[in-house]
């Protein structure tokens, strides 16, 4: 296959016409490339691929949830231990504070000792401040007895939790996969093509994103004001323009690789800011900001699910990691179909004397949202 990435066709998407998703499960077989047209193929390649990054950022999300459980219970476990020890102790300390009133018995009545002791007031006192320490020795052990058996029931339930997530985890990864085997049949396909077939969806391929981005321009929908972005949306965009030339790799979050999230949420996670791991969650959790007013910095948001994500960089631009295969880059912010923008940092000013990063040379090289046979989830 040719060295140029096969990218989304998004003109249709900008204009509102949706295509038909290939079934679930249904992969074209090799060797009847010469059958479809190249627009089909080019379906069969989108809906797949839009399948296998839903299914990758939900398991990614998932991940993240297993990461928290796990956290969890052992800190519910190491809190049920710190109970048991502290109960352990008291309950020492009660059994020798019995011991000791046992030992100091004798066969004189506690009366008669009160009448024969030298100090008969200080006798009293003691006798009531050893029953006053016994008392809140037993209260102590009441008390510690409670706190276990609290501990003890959260971490039970925390374990549970951790072995749902557990198993929830394992039928992502196995969604995930399963689509991602789909997913290589088709680039297998498309690898098998003759060069005359993957010329023309080259072609296609530029005349929608071209087509795509003009609309969106003139449309106005950007608005008209250049804007500066905050202080760490400055730094979260020069983060991911240092990273400029290295790959998409499924799931990667630096540094020496990155897939779309994990470069969004690593840029803006070294500008200070945590934000969630995944694309879905970013446009779940984070502030919307319309079109009109995006900064550099600012988060684009792409595909009816949420599904892929870019750092936008102003004039129209974004920069991002593409798809396997392909390596991160700028790209026109219309190479995939736009849901939407969030800003990670909505209270933040706008920063004076910003001046946009140096890009390096070849910046917008290659693919915008294609997917190459060397990175295809089936070659590593």
């Amino acid at each position: 296959m040719s060295g140029r990435l096969v990218r989304w066709v998004c003109a249709a998407a900008v204009a509102g016409a949706v295509t038909a998703p290939l079934p679930a499960g249904a992969v074209p077989e090799p060797g009847t490339g010469g059958e479809r047209s190249v627009a089909g193929l080019l379906t069969d390649l989108q809906t797949l691929y839009q399948e296998a990054e839903e299914a990758t950022e939900t398991y990614n999300a998932t991940e993240e949830q297993l990461a928290r459980r796990r956290a969890e219970a052992e800190a519910l476990a190491r809190k049920l231990a710190a109970a048991r020890g502290s109960l352990y102790g008291s309950r020492v300390a009660a059994g020798r504070l019995a011991r000791a009133q046992y030992q100091g018995r004798s066969t004189i009545s506690p009366y008669v000792r009160l009448l024969l002791a030298r100090d008969p007031q200080h006798a009293l006192d003691q006798g009531h401040v050893v029953l006053r320490a016994a008392r809140e020795q037993q209260a102590t052990v009441d008390r510690l007895v409670g706190a276990e058996r609290k501990a003890d029931g959260l971490a039970t339930r925390a374990r549970a939790a951790l072995d749902r997530q557990l198993r929830l985890t394992a039928e992502r990864r196995k969604d995930r996969d399963a689509v991602r085997g789909r997913l290589a049949d088709v680039e297998e396909l498309l690898a098998s093509l003759p060069p005359g077939r993957l010329a023309e969806m080259a072609t296609l391929e530029d005349t929608g994103t071209a087509t795509a981005q003009r609309a969106l321009v003139t449309s106005g929908a950007l608005g008209t004001a250049a804007r500066a972005p905050s202080k760490a949306g400055g730094a979260a965009l020069s983060y991911a323009v240092r990273q400029i030339g290295k790959p998409y790799v499924w799931g990667a979050e630096g540094p020496g690789a990155f897939d779309c999230s994990g470069l969004t949420s690593q840029a803006w996670a070294h500008a200070g800011r945590r934000i969630p791991r995944t694309s879905q969650q970013q446009w779940a959790r984070l502030p919307r900001v319309p079109l009109s007013r995006l900064r550099p910095g600012d988060l684009v948001v792409y595909f009816p699910r949420a599904t892929h994500v870019a750092l936008y960089l102003g004039d129209g631009k974004v920069v991002q990691a593409p798809r396997p295969g392909s390596r991160v880059k700028v790209s026109p912010i219309a190479a995939n179909p736009l849901l939407g923008a969030v800003r990670p940092d909505p209270g933040a000013r706008p920063m004076t004397g910003y001046r946009p990063p140096s890009l390096p040379r070849g910046a917008m090289a290659g693919g915008d949202a294609g997917y190459g046979a060397a990175g295809a989830p089936g070659a590593r």
